[in-house]
């Protein structure tokens, strides 16, 4: 994190953490009020309930004119947090018998008009294996993907929060699998392709892994970067990979009109309860707003609540606790409360951006889709002038942490800052057509081979993993190892002897008493 030029005590200067600063002239023209945003981070094991439940966990939701296709729009909903690639036999298929819903406001009374939900199937060709495939996966209906799960899409318009009709957009479409490794799968890209299919409606979906997206630090939590600024600057979610919907529709099916065009946007997972009840058990729409947001006592109860109830959690928007814990560890000011600057902004969206008319306060991605797409995206989004990003929806490159940290500290209404993380990109470039997100970290490439600066492929089982050509495999070593492992043993019969020892004088003084 980046704050001041000043120098404390015991501390780094901060300067030499700066990532970016805002770009001159603030907000573009016709922007009229931007008040600062709660700062947040991503929704990754936001609550204790659903940290236990990674499968309906959902990490992030993105939504954004499509820059390639003007005239769609495109949202983006990821679950499962946190895959490490090499996670198998069973990796990381999406839950069943669930609801994975992304819910779209055309009207902004806070209860969704649009619902598209996705559900997904499993397939498993052969039972009688541990494997999640028999031999090298060429094609998604490659005989030899022995799990496979593929998913239908169903639209629902709602009046009031009842059903007022459903379509069906995609039926049995595949899901792109887990990336195993490059021996299972070796061009993952070409299974990615398959992946990507048309719908009912002129739209495009997409069902799969992907690289996870959000780039953050996460030692956030460690009292917000160590206490003194000496834990920053590396993304915590490099490496790992996550579920993804994406879904691509023309933006006229989405807003009530062309002079209504802003659309709030949030996700939910549903699963069954004991009694076969539809339970919510996740939900998001801006970034990290459970996590930071909202104290340990209602982070359940916002999972299982509705945007139009969003009153409830009203104080934890006025007097946040983040610029508290700031002034407490880095002696920041903090703006003074009720902080009613945030709830234009948390609740209602910016006004002359994304404030639709006789708006209902409720936390939700508010995008106005009539603002046309950059060449050139700032990674501050609205607070670099650039006011296609974030808070304007949310486009993968936009750094919605250093945004929020700046915001949440008042950069727009006195309080200049340059808070942030030192992470400014993902580790992986972004695809520039759809589903955008880059292709997921590959099992026999994953970030423990790196680390260790090691080629994990020239490594050979049959010798207890000693590298191809080193002298590991000479009969001279091999005496080496068997030393080594004979004194090992030695040493662990002695702990033993010990402990038995330990235990019998025990037993002795214990009958003595």
């Amino acid at each position: 994190m980046t704050a001041t030029t000043r120098k404390r005590p015991g501390f780094r200067p901060l300067a030499a953490l700066v990532s970016g600063v805002l770009a001159t002239g603030g907000l573009a023209a016709g922007v009229t009020t931007l008040q600062p945003r709660e700062a947040r981070a991503s929704s990754h094991r936001e609550a204790p309930l659903i940290s236990g439940d990674p499968q309906h966990d959902t990490t992030d939701v993105y939504a954004f004119v499509s820059p390639d296709k003007p005239d769609t729009t495109t949202l983006i909903a990821n679950w499962t947090p946190f895959e490490e690639p090499a996670g198998g036999p069973n990796f990381y298929p999406f839950a069943e018998n669930s609801q994975h819903d992304i819910h779209i406001d055309s009207d902004g009374d806070g209860q969704g008009d649009l619902l598209y939900r996705w559900t997904f199937h499993t397939r498993t060709r052969n039972g009688g294996t541990f494997l999640h495939n028999t031999g090298p996966v060429t094609s998604l209906d490659d005989p030899d993907l022995n799990v496979s799960q593929t998913y239908d899409i169903d639209l629902l318009k709602l009046r009031d929060q009842k059903t007022v009709s459903t379509t069906k957009l995609a039926d049995d479409l595949p899901v792109a699998p887990s990336n195993v490794g490059k021996a299972s799968m070796p061009d993952y890209k070409a299974l990615r392709g398959q992946a990507i299919r048309p719908v009912k409606g002129g739209g495009t979906a997409f069902a799969g892994q992907a690289d996870d997206p959000f780039f953050l630090d996460l030692r956030v939590f460690d009292l917000l970067y160590g206490g003194d600024l000496s834990e920053v600057g590396r993304d915590t979610l490099a490496g790992y990979n996550v579920n993804t919907i994406a879904l691509q529709v023309p933006t006229a099916s989405l807003t009530q009109s062309a002079r209504q065009p802003i659309v709030g946007i949030w996700s939910t997972t549903q699963r069954r309860n004991a009694e076969g009840h539809w339970t919510q058990v996740s939900r998001l729409g801006s970034p990290l707003v459970n996590e930071v947001v909202v104290a340990q006592k209602d982070k359940d109860r916002f999972n299982a609540s509705h945007p139009w109830n969003d009153a409830d959690f009203l104080p934890y928007v006025t007097k946040p606790e983040l610029p508290k814990l700031l002034r407490s560890i880095y002696k920041l000011p903090a703006p003074a409360e009720p902080r009613d600057d945030l709830v234009s902004v948390f609740l209602t969206g910016v006004k002359g951006l994304t404030q639709p008319p006789n708006v209902r306060p409720a936390e939700m991605l508010r995008l106005n889709t009539s603002v046309e797409p950059t060449g050139s995206p700032k990674r501050l989004g609205v607070l670099a002038g650039d006011n296609a990003g974030f808070p304007n929806g949310r486009r993968l490159t936009d750094d919605v942490v250093d945004i929020e940290l700046q915001t949440v500290e008042g950069e727009l209404i006195g309080n200049k800052n340059d808070l942030g993380d030192a992470v400014n990109a993902n580790d992986q470039t972004f695809g520039k057509s759809f589903p955008y997100v880059a292709l997921p970290s590959s099992g026999s490439r994953g970030e423990l081979a790196k680390q260790r600066g090691g080629d994990d492929t020239s490594r050979n089982p049959l010798n207890g993993g000693a590298l191809s050509g080193s002298s590991t495999g000479s009969g001279g070593d091999d005496n080496t190892l068997l030393i080594a492992s004979a004194a090992a043993g030695v040493a662990g019969a002695a702990l033993i002897g010990l402990g038995l020892a330990w235990w019998r004088g025990r037993t002795r003084r214990n009958a003595l008493r």
